[in-house]
């Protein structure tokens, strides 16, 4: 089996295309490299790539990983300058390698991910970091609208037990929020939940088009890459 995965970034304007359009751009490059991938079984069979966790439409990713198959085996650096040659701006190969000793896919080992939220606060808020952690966490319960798997419908959820870290940091009129939130299909939650109940808790009226999201980690239930 020669399996790998690759360490990428998605940052600039780019990062206004969707999940499917990128994967798509990955599947035309391969085979533009010449590289083949092992597919699938069955009726519909598929190229056998995956990234670690869709990446949201807007989103910035510094550390986004995507595993592959391939039917040959590579010299890790070749196959990465061959990836890399073909890239649009805005896509930079970081690293390439074997992806050895994972059971099942990166995606179903994945169990958070971590978050950069920049909001723009200028003067509309007047409190401190201390204060923010204080009035946001000393919450009973963070209560927001989550789409329920099953039905699809929304449901008043306390999201609180599925943050397990958040920062607060105030720099030129941003207040900067690092989170690490559970991420995976077991449980996930979206920044997006953080952003709104963070902005109700804070009584901060800001258009969420001024509010920046960059994912700079995935963690997994095993050693990070």
């Amino acid at each position: 089996m020669n399996r790998y995965v690759i360490t990428f970034s998605k940052t600039g304007t780019i990062c206004y295309i969707s999940h499917l359009d990128l994967m798509r751009m990955f599947q035309r490059t391969f085979k533009k490299a010449g590289i083949k991938l092992v597919y699938s079984q069955g009726f519909n069979p598929h190229p056998k790539m995956g990234f670690a966790q869709p990446l949201s439409l807007g989103y910035w990713g510094l550390k986004e990983l995507m595993e592959f198959e391939t039917v040959n085996e590579y010299d890790t650096e070749e196959l990465k300058k061959m990836i890399a040659s073909m890239m649009p701006e805005g896509i930079e190969i970081i690293d390439c390698r074997p992806l050895e000793g994972v059971r099942k896919t990166l995606a179903a080992n994945t169990v958070a991910a971590e978050y950069i939220i920049a909001i723009p606060v200028s003067e509309s808020c007047d409190l401190t970091v201390e204060e923010i952690r204080e009035r946001y966490l000393g919450q009973e319960a963070i209560v927001a609208l989550k789409k329920q798997k099953k039905k699809k419908e929304l449901a008043e959820v306390d999201i609180k037990p599925m943050i397990r870290n958040i920062e607060f940091a105030l720099c030129d009129e941003t207040l900067f929020v690092t989170a690490e939130l559970d991420s995976g299909s077991t449980s996930n939650l979206s920044p997006e939940l953080v952003i709104d109940t963070l902005l109700k808790c804070l009584e901060l009226d800001i258009d969420r088009s001024e509010i920046a999201v960059m994912r700079k980690n995935i963690v997994f239930d095993f050693k990070e890459f």
